[in-house]
């Protein structure tokens, strides 16, 4: 038995036993890739007893090459004929804890096994991924590493008069060749957020064909993935003379960011480590201009919990992944952000957190 798979199965169906539920019902494709193997379109029904994976003919004999420890059911294609598949597996004396929200489909599954038999809560599933293995760590590391390659290549690339799409350009192709991929947004159109100039006020700019001048601050947010797993990173570039205020902000980022990562550790209050970060900012009067959370969970969603904002009381534990990322924007003017990828690690002696972004944080003036 492969036992990586074993153990998932296991520590989910644990944490579902928390909301008195044996069965799983899964569609989303982070969670079927994590429970098989298989990244595609298909729906995952587990128990104790076996793991089923429902899939259509055109995906049938991939899902049989990547999924482990399985058995793979072929289906129809589309939603309707996969779920009709699915459905008639389930047991109408059963309890099922599902990750899909979708009202319609919830229904037809209320109609076959009863309205009080499906639990829509995707907290097991996240609970159960959010302590990352060391094969997932080592994925998230490799990303992580050819995040910081991107970044030495920047220092390159960027010229007054290369626009950020250019740039961007550039580096989508440095990361496929690096043997990268990436994540896909619905809230952006590109892969990276290339941001200069008074564009970089706005955190989750779009890439533009604004060309880089002399005296910008550059915001270059790079999110990758090595075999399905997310690293997440931030630098801050000048180009050629800066003001005053450009680089009093950027020191007051990047102060606040060391103070953040050296909060994190295991069993430390997330709020303590965003509660670290935002106070610094807010003493050197810019907290009204720190409009995000100091972080969140990455792997196998580019965001995920842990989720690093005011008040959370959860705690931090060893081997999660998370970013910590402040940054402060000035409308219209521009905008200085810092991120790095970390694992809670508690063995590393004096610091609490593997650091998986080596890339220089001290301002770089090109």
């Amino acid at each position: 038995m492969n036992a990586v798979f074993s153990s998932r199965k296991n520590k989910l169906l644990n944490n579902i036993s928390e909301i008195n539920c044996k069965n799983i019902l899964s569609f989303q494709p982070e969670n079927i890739f994590y429970l098989t193997g298989f990244w595609g379109e298909g729906i995952v029904l587990l128990n104790q007893n076996s793991t089923k994976l429902f899939t259509p003919k055109l995906e049938y004999f991939r899902a049989s090459e990547d999924s482990k420890e399985c058995e793979i059911i072929k289906t129809e294609r589309g939603s309707d004929a996969a779920l009709l598949s699915t459905i008639s597996e389930l047991g109408s004396n059963d309890l099922y804890c599902t990750d899909n929200a979708n009202y319609n489909l919830i229904n037809h599954i209320k109609e076959k096994i009863g309205d009080n038999k499906i639990i829509v809560n995707d907290d097991p599933f996240f609970k159960t991924r959010s302590i990352k293995e060391d094969v997932e760590i080592k994925y998230i590391k490799q990303a992580a590493s050819i995040i910081d390659k991107l970044y030495g290549i920047c220092l390159d690339e960027i010229k007054e008069g290369v626009s950020e799409r250019q740039l961007q350009t550039i580096l989508i192709y440095e990361t496929f060749k690096n043997g990268g991929g990436f994540p896909s947004y619905k809230s952006t159109l590109n892969p990276f957020i290339i941001a200069s100039g008074p564009n970089a006020s706005f955190p989750h700019a779009n890439v533009s064909d604004r060309e880089f001048r002399r005296g910008d601050l550059i915001v270059i947010d790079l999110t990758l993935r090595v075999n399905g797993y997310v690293a997440d990173a931030t630098r801050t570039f000048g180009l050629k003379t800066l003001s005053l205020e450009s680089k009093k902000i950027y020191e007051i980022v990047k102060d606040a960011q060391r103070l953040a990562l050296t909060k994190c550790s295991n069993k430390i209050k997330i709020g303590e480590v965003d509660k670290t970060c935002r106070e610094y900012i807010s003493r050197n009067g810019y907290v009204n201009e720190f409009n995000h959370s100091t972080g969140h969970g990455i792997g196998l969603d580019v965001h995920e919990p842990p989720w690093i904002r005011p008040n959370n009381e959860e705690l931090l534990l060893d081997n999660m992944a998370i970013t910590i990322e402040p940054g402060i924007y000035l409308e219209s003017k521009f905008g200085v952000r810092i991120e790095d990828s970390i694992i809670i690690d508690s063995k590393i002696h004096g610091a609490g957190i593997k650091n998986l972004n080596k890339f220089e944080k001290d301002l770089i003036i090109i």
